[in-house]
């Protein structure tokens, strides 16, 4: 049981335009301030809401091993197997603004109740598509999963930076998304043992079936395969949301009375962000991070079976849940690192360190560039929690935060575009190692905008210190 907080808050802080919390069985005790941020961080509703994180990274990773299998399925080629991508995130895509909406008017436990639930009717919808079986029934239910997935990312990434402290808000997201990571990696291995085989690869075996009834035969084994994962998923789902439905969870929502609310419609919110310069190449840093991740995940089984032939899927798969590994204990050393320096400086380094890994995987002709790509992985860690944390931070006026992080998330709109540029530049050149080169411009990319954003946060401390010395012997006086 979470015992009241005994800390004192002055009155003027904390927020009684409000209530508090919304029903649960589960206590919350925390006071809210003015500004929706906590006195301290509940740390029960704080576990829960990050057991979210790495839901929909299940949902991600399983994206990479139905790539491989609907490739040889569907006898596509890279870039069309890309188009589960494009599916997938133009879902998030579409809904992040109307979630936002949602949310503004309810509350973030709603926004992740409906998330859920949406999410659970999306995995169901991949047992009719395995009867039909046809690629775009399938991409059709990945874009509902998509739909669950956008309202839960909305409320998720905003609530864990607002349900505590605001000093701590980076450090508390990063934390979060450290639980994505695990996401990906159950996916990974579920992908490797429930739906990948041993033998012959499944593209060599329905490429010598001698029959088209034995082709079909194979095909339809192997999407059956398929299901396994989205049954074990959907039974944490359902676990998951009773849990946060019996559990109090805090608003974590800035004080407002209903003339202010009259002054935030949805036009004045963009407005008032797109006249953010530095937000707006935030927005574009995350793109291009979110269509990182995904193409260098996405094609790092490809890249394995391009680089030896005798390997098959299930032995591929090795690399990619070494790949997840590795993002894994990246972004855990970031986050022992953001205690102690700059998150800013932390961006940069691991910026830098990823150019080197992709030119590697560019230059090399040689197997060595799969644990090229496995390290770059590692590189991935503290983006997205920090990229979004800060681009928050830039909202000043919190009235907009809610459709601040909606158009963050739909950002993720990179996950569609960037694995297409890919698998169009390696179909058009014929080099798989070659369409990498698109991974190093985001990298390159990332680095930029935190240099930019580390030289405005040095030109602020300047700019401060002048003015609270100027100011001292006057409050001394």
């Amino acid at each position: 049981m979470i015992t009241k907080d005994t800390t004192v808050v002055n009155d003027t802080d904390v927020d009684r335009g409000i209530p508090n919390a919304s029903w649960g069985l589960i206590k919350d005790h925390t006071l809210q301030l003015r500004d929706g941020y906590l006195n301290r961080t509940p740390l029960f509703q704080f576990i829960l809401l990050s057991i979210c994180f790495p839901m929909w990274g299940m949902a991600a990773s399983m994206n990479d091993i139905l790539i491989t299998q609907f490739k040889a399925v569907f006898a596509l080629s890279d870039l069309a197997s890309a188009f589960v991508q494009s599916a997938f995130y133009g879902g998030y895509f579409l809904i992040a603004i109307p979630a936002s909406r949602v949310i503004r008017r309810t509350s973030y436990k709603t926004g992740l109740l409906i998330g859920l639930s949406v999410y659970i009717l999306g995995c169901l919808l991949f047992f009719p598509a395995s009867r039909v079986a046809t690629y775009t029934v399938f991409l059709a239910a990945l874009f509902s999963i998509a739909v669950g997935l956008s309202f839960l990312e909305t409320s998720a990434n905003t609530y864990s930076s607002m349900i505590g402290d605001r000093k701590h808000a980076t450090l508390r997201l990063n934390i979060s998304q450290t639980f994505t990571s695990l996401g990906f990696l159950g996916g990974a291995l579920m992908g490797k043992f429930l739906v990948f085989t041993d033998g012959a690869a499944l593209h060599e075996r329905v490429a010598h079936a001698h029959t088209v009834a034995e082709r079909e035969a194979i095909t339809a084994e192997a999407l059956g395969r398929t299901l396994d994962p989205y049954r074990i998923i959907i039974i944490m789902l359902i676990v998951l949301v009773v849990l946060i439905a019996i559990t109090q969870y805090p608003h974590s929502k800035p004080l407002r009375n209903d003339a202010e609310e009259a002054k935030a419609p949805i036009g004045e919110t963009l407005a008032y962000l797109a006249k953010n310069r530095l937000f707006r190449a935030g927005i574009f840093t995350q793109f291009l991070y979110v269509g990182l991740q995904t193409s260098l995940w996405t094609f790092t089984i490809r890249l394995a079976l391009n680089l030896d032939p005798a390997l098959n899927e299930r032995t591929a798969a090795n690399y990619l849940i070494a790949a997840f590994i590795s993002f894994f204990l990246g972004k855990t050393i970031a986050n022992l690192l953001m205690t102690r320096m700059s998150e800013n400086g932390i961006l940069m380094a691991y910026s830098l360190l990823g150019v080197l890994c992709i030119t590697y995987i560019v230059v090399v002709p040689s197997f060595t560039t799969v644990y090229a790509a496995v390290i770059a992985s590692a590189l991935l860690g503290p983006g997205w929690a920090t990229i979004f944390a800060r681009n928050l931070d830039l909202i000043e006026d919190k009235r907009y935060t809610e459709t601040g992080g909606a158009i963050i998330i739909m950002s993720i709109i990179g996950g569609a575009a960037i694995p297409v540029v890919q698998g169009f530049l390696s179909d058009t050149t014929g080099s798989m190692r070659l369409s990498f080169i698109v991974n190093a411009f985001c990298f390159t990319a990332i680095f930029v905008f935190f240099l930019v954003v580390d030289r405005r946060d040095q030109k602020q401390i300047c700019d401060i210190a002048p003015a609270a010395l100027k100011e001292a012997p006057h409050a001394n006086h």
